[in-house]
């Protein structure tokens, strides 16, 4: 029981410390996820987030139940859902309730645009922080570029992406059994 609830406890404080969204939480899934409890590596965190950026629902949400099952089991997975959920739904509770009060004033729009450059910034940050860990050759590089483009440009569904990614992957493994370079 003391485990669930040092997985409520630690992704509720993720989540009520944490503004912009799944990818925003991701260097504060690294530094606690990774670095301070040890439950996950930083390889297997990048996996987390790839599963959870293509399967239904919040980034954030996956990730923690991924993160509370392959640490706990389904009880971790269910602790640490709810540890990532209670904080938002409370604050914003709170919030929704006096925001359209204060959100014409300039210094609240000036606030928010501080915060989301604050975000940006941490979502680089963690970006850097993964491709230093996933673009580890040439091959993985050119996916990461092919997928970049795709993404900015053509506007692919970040689920076609993966899977596409994924099934490169497979293939180019495949290839390299047969012929070893």
């Amino acid at each position: 029981m003391r485990a669930n609830l040092d997985l409520f406890l630690t992704f509720a404080r993720i989540s009520a410390s944490c503004f912009g969204g799944g990818y925003a939480m991701l260097p504060f899934f690294q530094r606690e996820l990774v670095r301070k409890k040890g439950w996950l590596t930083d390889e297997e965190l990048l996996d987390l987030t790839a599963v959870a950026q293509c399967t239904p629902g919040v980034i954030a949400v996956n990730t923690a139940t991924f993160c509370g099952y392959r640490t706990r089991g389904f009880s971790g997975a269910l602790w640490a859902t709810l540890g990532v959920l209670v904080p938002p739904m409370i604050i914003i509770t709170i919030i929704s309730a006096f925001f359209w009060s204060f959100a014409e004033y300039p210094w609240v729009q000036h606030a928010l645009a501080g915060v989301r450059a604050c975000v940006c910034a941490l979502i680089i940050n963690s970006t850097i922080r993964l491709y230093r860990k996933a673009v580890l050759d040439l091959p993985t590089f050119l996916v990461f570029l092919v997928v970049l483009i795709l993404a900015a440009f053509v506007g692919l569904s970040p689920a076609i992406l993966v899977v596409g990614a994924g099934l490169f992957g497979l293939a180019y493994q495949r290839i390299r059994k047969e012929r070893p370079l």
